[in-house]
């Protein structure tokens, strides 16, 4: 596997450090700066493949740049992994809103962190989910041109809801949407859709489901994601 090049934002220079020292003997190559400007300095020099980012920073704060990063075009599509002494319910939220694709709480063990390192590069490295118009995971096909689900005693009815929360989660396994953002995704056809009717739809969808029904997995206090065997 290519190793990404890591950008650290971190204004802790013991933290810094440390980081810096694993990662390297592991064999990643990173840079590492100690505020969110210079961390906007420094993708605009090279744009790194992935971003570890701490929250409490001196001037703008860790929020605030991985919103500039998300709302970049040139570097929206650059996973973010937010590692933070913050580890409130709501912090975990906006963080994984804005599009962070991962949020850690300090302390972690480097072995950790590394590992966290490596399944979000894995998942970003995956082959494009989407070919001729149709998604595949676990045995489910979503054929997005006709809107149907097929499977082994399938084709599903789906709400149309329901079809655009599991394209949604199908698209990034493994990753963690927020009930925000699987609203945010489906209200374009389902105006009515609210944060506590997302519950209603993944209720419905996972009975839709039957045996498969567990790939859909809650996350408590966040929302949900689809899980891929091992």
């Amino acid at each position: 596997m290519i190793l990404p090049y890591i950008l650290l934002v971190e204004d802790e220079e013991d933290i810094r450090e440390v980081i810096l020292y694993n990662l390297k003997k592991k064999g990643y190559t990173c840079a590492a700066v100690p505020s969110s400007e210079e961390g906007q300095k420094q993708v605009r020099f090279r744009k790194p493949d992935l971003i570890i980012l701490d929250i409490m920073l001196p001037g703008m704060d860790g929020f605030g740049f991985c919103s500039w990063m998300k709302n970049n075009e040139a570097t929206q599509a650059v996973p973010v992994i937010i590692l933070s002494a913050r580890g409130d319910e709501a912090d975990i939220v906006r963080g994984l809103e804005l599009g962070a694709d991962d949020y850690l709480q300090k302390p972690i063990s480097p072995k950790v962190l590394i590992a966290r390192i490596e399944s979000v590069w894995r998942r970003v490295k995956q082959l494009p989910l989407v070919q001729a118009g149709k998604v595949e995971r676990e045995g489910l096909v979503l054929d997005l041109d006709r809107h149907i689900l097929i499977g082994d005693d399938l084709p599903v009815d789906l709400t149309l809801s329901e079809f655009g929360a599991l394209e949604l989660l199908m698209r990034r396994p493994g990753w963690v949407f927020t009930r925000r953002q699987i609203m945010e995704h489906i209200k374009g056809e389902a105006l009515s859709a609210t944060e506590r009717s997302i519950d209603v739809v993944m209720v419905g969808l996972r009975k839709k489901l039957g045996e498969r029904g567990h790939l859909i997995t809650t996350v408590r206090g966040i929302g949900y994601r689809f899980m891929e065997s091992e």
